[in-house]
């Protein structure tokens, strides 16, 4: 028992060791202006390294992928149809399509499915 006990304080202090031996050493003291900076074949660059990105198209694209998880989990009914109970099959799908059309009618709507102002 006392064996394992030194054991794993000898490791803890071994980790915590290595762990602020890690620290101290990657700290940074000097800012390098070239390692900052965006790669250009060893030019200074041009312009500015960031593109501005649209907004709109980011919401379009995180849209469409919820819509296409919602249709991945409706396929699956299909399969289920000979082993389930007609009745809750189709009150389970019906629930799932409803729920589905509400949220694109919101997001609608809300106009986020424009692309042009």
């Amino acid at each position: 028992m006392f064996i394992m006990l030194s054991m794993s304080i000898i490791i803890l202090m071994i980790c915590f060791i290595v762990m602020l031996l890690a620290t101290i050493l990657s700290k940074k003291s000097i800012i390098d202006r070239e390692k900052s900076s965006p790669f250009e074949c060893g030019f200074d660059p041009k312009s500015s390294s960031r593109l501005p990105f649209s907004l709109r198209f980011f919401l379009i694209a995180v849209i469409f992928l919820i819509f296409d998880v919602e249709i991945a989990l409706l396929l699956p009914l299909i399969l289920i149809l000979a082993s389930s109970n007609l009745k809750v099959w189709i009150s389970i799908g019906t629930m799932f399509l409803i729920i589905l059309l509400i949220g694109l009618y919101h997001e609608w709507n809300q106009g986020a499915l424009e692309w042009a102002n």
